[in-house]
């Protein structure tokens, strides 16, 4: 499989580029059968791998509609121990499709603190708030509805996604002080609670 998709994959856009800036325009339900949307969706999905990722809009490949790939799955984080997956509320997430999505945050979860990257910011990752528990509104690549309940990292990872579909960066949301490149990310906080590095660093979470 991995070799029949090698030609679909597409670079990605880095942080810079005015469409990572610019919402997305929404994507006509009729369009999603037609066979370049079908081939956008496997080209996301070939990217998306491998980078690796476990999410992919349409921005980062330079097309700006509300359009999105999402998957998490064990070999994406065989690097973290038992504590640290729990810690994180990591689970799998099948290999979904969502178009023109609505994100409505379940408030009395509240939100949770961990550090994140992005593809279209190579180099660097930093502590970002996100609520714990979303539900998701939107369509699937067949133009079905979709409607559900996210908790934990999948719903992270929905929410840094749809992010991407309204101009909006990790960036725009993180703590500037935890900022840190991979490599010292990998040296000092991998594995750490957040906390410690908020407590060196100088801030606090929310």
């Amino acid at each position: 499989m991995a070799e029949a998709l090698t030609g679909d994959v597409l670079p990605i856009v880095e942080c810079g580029d005015p469409v990572l800036r610019r919402p997305a325009q929404r994507v006509e339900p009729a369009s999603l059968g037609t066979g370049a949307v079908q081939r956008l969706i496997t080209q996301m999905r070939a990217t998306m791998e491998a980078a690796p990722g476990v999410g992919l809009a349409a921005p980062q490949v330079g097309v700006p509609i509300q359009l999105a790939v999402l998957q998490d799955s064990p070999d994406r984080w065989a690097h973290l121990s038992d504590s640290d997956r729990a810690a994180r509320e990591r689970s799998e997430l099948p290999f979904m499709v969502l178009v023109n999505p609505v994100l409505l945050p379940v408030d009395e979860d509240g939100t949770a603190s961990f550090y994140e990257g992005c593809l279209s910011v190579p180099g660097l990752t930093g502590l970002v708030a996100r609520h714990r528990t979303v539900r998701v509104e939107a369509l699937d690549e067949q133009g079905q509805p979709v409607d559900l309940v996210l908790r934990g990292w999948p719903a992270r990872i929905a929410q840094h996604e749809v992010d991407h579909l309204r101009g909006i960066l990790y960036l725009d949301r993180v703590e500037t002080r935890s900022l840190s490149t991979g490599d010292k990310y990998a040296e000092l906080w991998a594995g750490r609670p957040p906390a410690e590095a908020a407590a060196a660093l100088g801030f606090e979470i929310s």
